[in-house]
């Protein structure tokens, strides 16, 4: 048996060999059963493992491509302070032209 096959997977696939076993079939035959199973565990595991990565990496991308958004949209910063600016000069002037009128 493939030694790159773990343990569990062997012992997995021999159990399913027997378990579907025919009369009259020899121990030899339910061994290559056994590998053949082996081999199909082996491959869809490897499967799995690769959709895996591939879901992984699609996140990642999700991910970035959001902090990307967020960083975009955070940008205007100086444009919302600078929105300040008119009503605060605004605000000065009023004061002023207050205080012009009071004191005269």
């Amino acid at each position: 048996m493939n030694n790159k096959v773990s343990q569990e997977t062997q012992e997995q696939a021999l159990k399913v060999a027997k378990a579907t076993q025919k009369k009259g079939q020899t121990k030899e035959q339910t061994k290559l059963i056994a590998q053949g199973i082996e081999k199909g565990i082996a491959e869809y595991k490897k499967q799995q493992s690769k959709k895996s990565r591939e879901r992984d990496k699609d996140r990642k991308q999700q991910v970035k491509q959001k902090q990307r958004l967020a960083e975009e949209t955070a940008e205007p910063t100086e444009t919302q302070s600078s929105n300040y600016l008119p009503w605060l000069l605004l605000g000065v002037s009023w004061f002023g032209f207050i205080g012009y009128f009071f004191l005269n």
